[in-house]
């Protein structure tokens, strides 16, 4: 296996494996990603909310009721994983399900009035895990790094590699 070597020589976590050879930026990315979903992990935990859970409160805070396929769509899961996580989102008190008054056969999701104090807790450990995954690097840094990430998503995006 050959390391793992940054722009400037900075320190990476694991190693490149030969087979990851054609693809190091994929390998970089894949990684990056799964210690990132940890991270949030961590932070959530103390929340009692799971990765993705987040995602689903924020979409229903900012856009209000959602019928459940429309939020299989948003995560990109299969639906009975989206259903386990309002389960356990609705045992919780955060989300309510009933059933779309425009389609009886739809299921309409909605934040509860009890969730509302749990925006401002996932704002805040949003913040912290942008400060802990940007650490180092400059404000300029940042603003390239989102822009080169948003090239990467459109590429994705484009190739079939989100549904």
């Amino acid at each position: 296996m050959e390391a793992i070597k940054a722009a400037e020589g900075h320190h990476i976590c694991t190693e490149l494996p030969s087979a990851a050879r054609s693809g190091p930026v994929s390998h970089a990315i894949s990684r990056a990603a799964r210690l990132h979903r940890k991270a949030a992990g961590q932070l959530l935990r103390g929340l009692g909310l799971h990765p993705g859970q987040e995602l689903v409160m924020m979409h229903l805070w900012e856009r209000g009721p959602a019928r459940q396929s429309e939020l299989i769509r948003l995560l990109d899961l299969d639906p009975s994983t989206v259903t386990k996580m309002l389960q356990r989102l609705e045992q919780a008190g955060h989300v309510r399900r009933l059933p779309d008054p425009a389609d009886r056969r739809a299921v309409l999701v909605e934040a509860t009035d009890a969730s509302s104090h749990l925006l401002a807790e996932v704002e805040e450990a949003w913040g912290v895990l942008e400060e802990n995954t940007l650490t180092g690097l400059t404000a300029p840094e940042r603003r390239q790094l989102l822009d080169l990430l948003a090239k990467v998503e459109t590429n994705l995006c484009g190739s079939g590699g989100e549904g």
